[in-house]
């Protein structure tokens, strides 16, 4: 059996290279298929892997109260699109002071500007470094840590001293790069000195927001030297333990209405949101681009099969004199009819493997022009080896049965 396997491949082998143009043809339509589906799924699940990563990294115990965007509903058969108030520093405050739910700390903190200049000694950036206002709890709550340094404390906060917290890009290629110890030099941020306290952990970017050219300064400090109108603040709570999460929740959200003044038969005018919700409503996202991608790659797929098809019934036609001979000399069906579902077979996983290659050749440039964190796509390659199969066993199998049920006589008077 061995045998007779191995003879089939040099057979299918042959009639490839004999064909070799249209077998290349051929192999690339089924392979653009394929790079289409691993494509696909290989940009998908850098995606997911890039934003869990993110997610998850602000820690499965965390909520944030903010504004939405907007909520719509239907008066009169009409469309009409609510905007929720922002949350203003009184806001925020008020309900800081009024939040008592035991083992929870909550951190304000709002982005003053993404637009600033940063000097340090005779340089400078350009403007387009973030500066947050942000208080003790805010490195914590958003899974920040500090590598270098220390963190804000208490005494920092409200003492509105001059120090900051600069992201990890300001000492691996930015400003202090050729600095042997950032900690205790002077930036100036708006003609402010600043004394830096504390470097953070590398983060990254995502869809083009660095993480990492950030600089964290005191609240108050931020408020004074960025006083836009309408500053929206964010409040983000973290529960030390898992089982009260829930609990926590519907207290911020009561402790939330009362400091919007609701009454009870009015919506909530702002946002809540879980960090463990976020990942799931990735995952829920994730799952409807990666069946989007199966039907895109399906439907090119289909395409693929129409034509390897094609030209397995022209190879059957143009060597019917072939499966003549072998016929006459005592070659049975099922010999006939494995000789060329093999070199289908052949096509379509050379087809498959290229289209492979391909796709998740250009999963990683995207990933890495929109900075993803690129990953194997095992899933993908086990999708792309399985459909190319497939295509493979449907599109050689009416070829096959048409090349054994031929009659040796007549085949060998074909001209």
């Amino acid at each position: 059996m061995n045998g007779v396997f191995r003879e089939n491949i040099k057979i299918a082998l042959g009639a490839i290279r004999s064909q070799l143009l249209r077998t290349v043809l051929t192999i690339l339509i089924i392979a653009l298929g394929i790079m289409a589906l691993v494509g696909i799924l290989t940009v998908v699940a850098a995606l997911d892997n890039t934003l869990n990563s993110k997610f998850a990294a602000m820690g499965s115990n965390t909520f944030n109260i903010n504004q939405y965007e907007f909520t719509s509903r239907r008066r009169g058969g009409g469309e009409i699109e609510k905007i929720n108030p922002i949350i203003s520093y009184p806001d925020a405050k008020a309900f800081k002071e009024k939040y008592d739910y035991p083992a929870t700390q909550t951190s304000i903190y709002f982005t003053a500007t993404a637009k600033a200049e940063v000097k340090y000694e005779n340089e400078k950036t350009e403007p387009a470094i973030s500066v947050l206002g942000v208080d003790e709890f805010y490195v914590p709550n958003t899974g920040s840590e500090v590598i270098q340094g220390r963190n804000f404390n208490v005494f920092d906060i409200s003492n509105n001293a001059y120090v900051c917290l600069l992201g990890n890009d300001f000492v691996k290629e930015g400003l202090l790069k050729d600095v042997t110890n950032p900690i205790d030099k002077i930036i100036t941020i708006r003609g402010a000195k600043f004394r830096v306290i504390g470097i953070l952990k590398e983060k990254g970017s995502t869809f083009g927001n660095n993480q990492d050219q950030r600089v964290m300064i005191p609240i108050q400090i931020a408020r004074s030297l960025f006083s836009a109108p309408n500053i929206n603040y964010t409040l983000s709570t973290m529960v030390m333990r898992q089982e009260i999460l829930d609990a926590s929740i519907d207290h911020a959200r009561l402790t939330m209405r009362r400091v919007r003044h609701l009454n009870p038969v009015e919506d909530n005018n702002f946002g809540i949101s879980r960090s463990d919700d976020l990942v799931q409503r990735i995952a829920e996202t994730t799952g409807t681009l990666n069946i989007s991608a199966f039907v895109i790659g399906l439907v090119t797929i289909l395409g693929s099969s129409i034509a390897l098809m094609n030209i397995m019934i022209v190879s059957v036609t143009e060597r019917t004199r072939e499966i003549g001979v072998r016929k006459s000399l005592g070659a049975k069906r099922s010999t006939i009819a494995w000789q060329f579902f093999m070199e289908t077979l052949v096509i379509g996983q050379l087809g498959g493997l290229v289209g492979m290659l391909l796709g998740i050749g250009i999963g990683y440039l995207f990933a890495s022009f929109f900075e993803f964190a690129f990953t194997i796509p095992w899933m993908a390659m086990i999708a792309a080896f399985i459909t190319s199969f497939i295509v493979a066993i449907v599109s050689g199998l009416y070829p096959a049965l048409k090349a054994s049920k031929l009659d040796p006589v007549e085949a060998l008077r074909y001209e």
